[in-house]
C-alpha cells in the first residue's frame, strides 16, 4: 500500500558535515525559544531554512528561498549523484538504563496521500494554521528541510540486515545531538536491496508517529502541483514526501509520556476546590513525594498523578463504575485510552471544558519531562500538573486502524529526527533529462 521510492539527496558538503553539532537543529515544532535564539547566531544553521525569520526586509519564507538558492551556488548543500535509500540510526539511554539502545530506520520518498485513501494513516489531528504555514515554506522553497517518522511493522525484521550493513561505511554522525542522542547515516544505493525496502512496505500502510502538519503540507503541494500543470507522469518529485521509517516492532521504539499543565484554576477556586472536585470522579490518595509518582503509577490502568502548588502530590485513580455510565461516540480503540478518560473526566467534567474546545484552548499546556512539569508549578506558571503514563506501540496502531485520532500530544517519540541531516527537493527540475535513467530503473515500462 504505502509507495516509497529513493531519492537524490541534499548534504551539508564534507567539511560540514565533519561538524554536524554546528549545522543541525531540532525539528520546527520542538525547538525552544531560547534554542532557536542561538541556533539562527549559526549562519550555515539548518533551523535558517526550516524555521525562518524574516531577514532584510523579506518575509520568513522568501528569505529562506534565498539563502537556500544561495547555499547550492555556494557548495554549502550538494546533491549526491545517485539515487537511494538512507539508513539513518539513532543511539540513545533513557532515564534510569545504562544499556545503549539503537532505533534503526530509513529516510526515502513516500507518495504524498490523502488521509482518506488510507496509505498513510494519522493519530492526531492538525492545526490549519500550522498546515499553512508548512505549506507556504515548502512552496516557496521547494525543499523539504526534514523527515517526519512514520512506523511499519515488520516482525520478521528483514530489512535489519541491509540496514547494518550499510552501516558499515556511513556517510556522517554526530558526536551527540541536542537531545544527548547519536546519529549516523549511511545510504543504501544497490537496486536489488532498494526493491526489498519497497516490498515490506507496500503490503501495508504506514502509520504517520510525527510530523503531521508537514505531512498534510506536502499533500497540499502536491495537489497544487498538479492543478498547475494538469498532465503529469505521477513519478515527478512533488508527489512524494520525506519520511523516516522505522519498524513498529523494535523495542528501541520508545514513546514517552506528555503531561499535562493547568495553567489557571477557574475563578474563585482554590487547590482544596479541586481536589473536592476531583474526589467524585477519582480516588484520591496523598503521596510523600512526587518523584515517586511515576513508580506509582506504571501498569495501573486509569491512574495519574497530580501535583499542586507546595509540594503536594496525590494519586488519582479513576472510579471503574464511572466508565458504564459514559456513552462516548468514538471506536473502542480510543474510549480505553487513559489520556481520553483525563481529558473528559478532568478537563471536561471538572474543569467545564467541552472537548471539541479542548484542542485550542489555552488553559492547558503539554510537557515531557517530570522535572519540568513538577517546576512550572513550584514557580507559579501553572497551577497543577496532571501526571501521565506512556502509550503504548499497541495502542497507537489500534487508533490509527479504526479511522480515529488521539487526544493532543499523546506521543512522544523519543529520540526525535534531527533537521539538517538530510534534505529533498521537490523542484520540477528534479524530473530533468538526468533523472531519465533514474526513471527507467525505478519505473520500468509496463510488460
Amino acid at each position: 500500500m504505502a509507495d516509497i521510492q529513493p531519492l537524490r539527496g541534499w548534504r551539508y558538503n564534507p567539511a560540514l558535515s565533519a561538524q554536524l553539532e554546528e549545522v543541525t537543529s531540532p525539528l520546527f515544532d520542538v525547538v525552544s525559544a531560547r534554542q532557536r535564539a542561538a541556533l539562527y547566531r549559526q549562519p550555515l544553521n539548518s533551523i535558517h531554512l526550516s524555521v525562518p525569520q524574516a531577514e532584510d526586509g523579506l518575509a520568513p519564507a522568501p528569505a529562506a528561498a534565498r539563502r537556500w538558492a544561495a547555499w547550492q551556488a555556494e557548495g554549502v548543500l550538494r546533491q549526491d549523484e545517485l539515487p537511494g535509500i538512507y539508513v539513518y540510526y539513532q543511539y540513545f539511554r533513557l532515564p534510569g538504563e545504562t544499556r545503549e539502545r539503537c532505533r534503526k530506520g530509513f529516510m526515502c520518498h513516500i507518495r504524498a496521500t490523502p488521509w482518506a485513501e488510507g496509505q498513510v494513516l494519522r493519530h492526531e489531528n492538525t492545526l490549519p494554521a500550522a498546515v499553512s504555514d508548512r505549506a507556504e515554506l515548502l512552496a516557496s522553497l521547494r525543499l523539504q528541510t526534514s523527515a517526519t517518522h512514520g512506523l511499519y511493522r515488520d516482525d520478521s525484521f528483514a530489512l535489519e540486515a541491509l540496514m547494518d550493513e550499510a552501516m558499515q561505511d556511513p556517510l556522517c554522525q554526530t558526536e551527540e545531538d541536542y537531545q544527548g542522542a547519536r546519529d549516523v547515516l549511511a545510504v543504501v544505493q544497490d537496486v536489488a536491496a532498494i526493491r526489498q525496502f519497497q516490498a515490506v512496505l507496500a503490503a501495508q500502510p504506514v502509520i504517520l508517529a510525527d510530523g503531521h502538519h508537514r505531512y498534510e503540507a506536502s499533500v497540499a503541494y502536491r495537489q497544487a502541483r498538479q492543478l498547475a500543470l494538469g498532465a503529469a507522469t505521477g513519478h515527478e518529485p512533488w508527489h512524494y514526501h520525506l519520511m523516516y521509517l522505522t519498524n513498529a516492532a523494535s523495542d528501541d521504539l520508545r514513546i514517552l509520556p506528555t503531561h499535562r499543565l493547568l495553567r489557571a484554576l477557574p475563578a474563585g477556586w482554590t487547590s482544596e476546590t479541586l481536589l473536592a472536585r476531583l474526589a467524585e470522579y477519582f480516588v484520591v490518595r496523598p503521596q510523600a513525594e512526587a518523584q515517586d509518582l511515576p513508580e506509582l503509577l506504571a501498569g495501573k490502568p486509569g491512574a495519574f498523578g497530580l501535583y499542586l502548588p507546595g509540594g503536594a502530590a496525590y494519586k488519582l485513580r479513576l472510579r471503574p463504575e464511572l466508565l458504564d455510565q459514559v456513552s462516548w461516540p468514538m471506536p473502542a480503540a480510543v474510549r480505553a485510552l487513559d489520556l481520553t478518560r483525563l481529558h473528559y473526566f478532568v478537563f471536561e467534567r471538572v474543569i467545564g471544558v467541552l472537548g471539541p474546545r479542548q484542542r485550542a484552548w489555552p488553559g492547558v499546556a503539554y510537557v515531557r519531562g517530570l522535572a519540568e512539569a513538577l517546576r512550572q508549578v513550584d514557580q507559579g506558571e501553572a497551577a497543577a500538573a496532571f501526571l501521565t503514563q506512556e502509550v503504548t506501540m499497541a495502542e497507537v496502531e489500534a487508533v490509527c486502524h479504526s479511522g480515529a485520532v488521539m487526544p493532543p500530544k499523546s506521543t512522544f517519540f523519543y529520540p526525535k529526527v534531527l533537521g539538517g541531516l538530510l534534505f529533498s527537493s521537490v523542484a520540477d527540475e528534479e524530473t530533468a533529462a538526468d533523472q531519465s535513467v533514474f526513471d527507467s530503473v525505478f519505473w520500468p515500462a509496463p510488460g
